[in-house]
């Protein structure tokens, strides 16, 4: 590849699989095929850009994450977990950059639901309805954005979407309270109205036999927010806290005189 492109600078890692059901659905191959794709799908990845990046000592892995890996939610155990791991070995290898004073850089960009053609053949277990992404739901382009920006400019984490952050945060302050909401809410919460079809396809141990394009979006464009403010002051925040600071100064000054 690097002999027809040039060397790769960028390293986008965005691999994964799902399946929703309760955790005693799934067979153990399901859970190890979601396991292998999301999990060692990105390690693998990783790998081989490290094995290019640092002879060169430069690159950046963008690893895209989300807000359930750091915190858990009912019927999504199997990608719950692999994205927790994730989170270990990204601060394993980040640790070890360091060490070594490389010029690699890793970011990670924390996603909320979006609304992708994924959930039309995700495979699922012991659900009555056709799935959605947990609300609220943001368009691809705000992920699109985040991680175009996070190539450019590296550093530790990037949370995009205030659910993203209510949801990180609020399992740092109240994790028991987490996970009472979510019992309460998220089984129906991740479900349409629709019943789901008992022959529906699904993607989970290989392509769909068919050569539609499904494009990027998926049935949930009435419903998907188009931008997302927050993820711009993420993208911008020392500006912000720059700005908030001086304001804050120039208030304090004004209350002197």
């Amino acid at each position: 590849m690097e002999r027809e492109l040039g060397p790769i600078d960028v390293w986008v890692n965005n691999a994964m699989a799902a399946i929703l059901a309760e955790v005693t659905e799934p067979t153990p191959d399901e859970f190890e095929r979601v396991t292998a794709a999301t999990y060692l799908g990105s390690v693998h990845g990783a790998q081989a850009a490290l094995r290019r990046m640092l002879p060169r000592d430069r690159g950046v892995i963008v690893q895209v994450g989300s807000a359930l890996a750091h915190r858990g939610i009912p019927l999504q155990a199997s990608y719950c977990g692999a994205k927790h791991a994730l989170q270990g070995f990204v601060q394993s290898l980040r640790t070890e950059l360091l060490h070594n004073r490389s010029g690699v850089r890793v970011t990670l960009v924390q996603l909320p639901g979006l609304n992708t053609t994924q959930f039309r053949s995700v495979r699922m277990r012991g659900l009555a309805h056709e799935p959605q992404p947990a609300p609220p739901i943001y368009q691809p382009e705000v992920a699109a954005r985040a991680i175009v920006w996070a190539a450019a400019h590296p550093r530790r984490e990037y949370w995009i979407g205030l659910s993203t952050a209510g949801t990180i945060l609020g399992n740092r302050l109240a994790p028991w309270l987490m996970d009472r909401y979510l019992a309460r809410t998220a089984f129906a919460g991740q479900q349409t109205g629709t019943p789901a079809a008992a022959d529906r396809p699904d993607y989970l141990f290989g392509p769909l036999d068919d050569d539609e394009d499904r494009g990027s979006h998926g049935d949930f464009d009435a419903q998907a927010h188009a931008r997302s403010p927050q993820a711009v002051l993420s993208r911008h925040r020392r500006t912000v806290l720059g700005a908030v600071a001086g304001v804050a100064a120039a208030a304090a000054l004004a209350a002197r005189r």
